[in-house]
C-alpha cells in the first residue's frame, strides 16, 4: 500500500475488522469486496494493482495463510535474496 502511511494502515484493519465484527451485512459485503470495504472504513482507495483477500474465519481456532506455490527452481542468487525475510508471527495456542 505505497501511498498509505503504516498509520493509514493500521487505522484501516482496525476500522475494518471492528466494522465486521458488529455489522454482519457490513461483513458480508467486505468478503464480496474487500477493496470497496477497505475504502468505506478509510475513505481511501488501494492503490492499482494492490490485491486483498479476506477469509471467513468461519469457526476455525487457527487460519492459516500458504504461501503461492513457486512453479520454478530459484536460483541461488533468489533465494539468497528472500533468505531470513519476509513477515512472522507467533502464535500461542491454549
Amino acid at each position: 500500500m505505497s501511498n498509505w502511511t503504516e498509520e493509514d494502515q493500521h487505522t484501516a484493519i482496525s476500522a475494518l475488522m471492528e466494522r465486521c465484527a458488529s455489522d454482519a451485512n457490513f461483513y458480508q459485503s467486505a468478503l464480496a469486496d474487500p477493496a470497496a470495504a477497505i475504502k468505506t472504513v478509510s475513505g481511501k482507495a488501494l492503490p492499482e494493482g494492490f490485491n486483498l483477500r479476506l477469509v471467513a474465519n468461519e469457526g476455525a481456532d487457527l487460519t492459516l495463510v500458504l504461501p503461492d506455490p513457486v512453479s520454478e527452481d530459484l536460483s541461488d542468487a533468489d533465494l539468497e535474496a528472500v533468505a531470513g525475510g519476509g513477515r512472522s508471527c507467533t502464535v500461542t495456542i491454549m
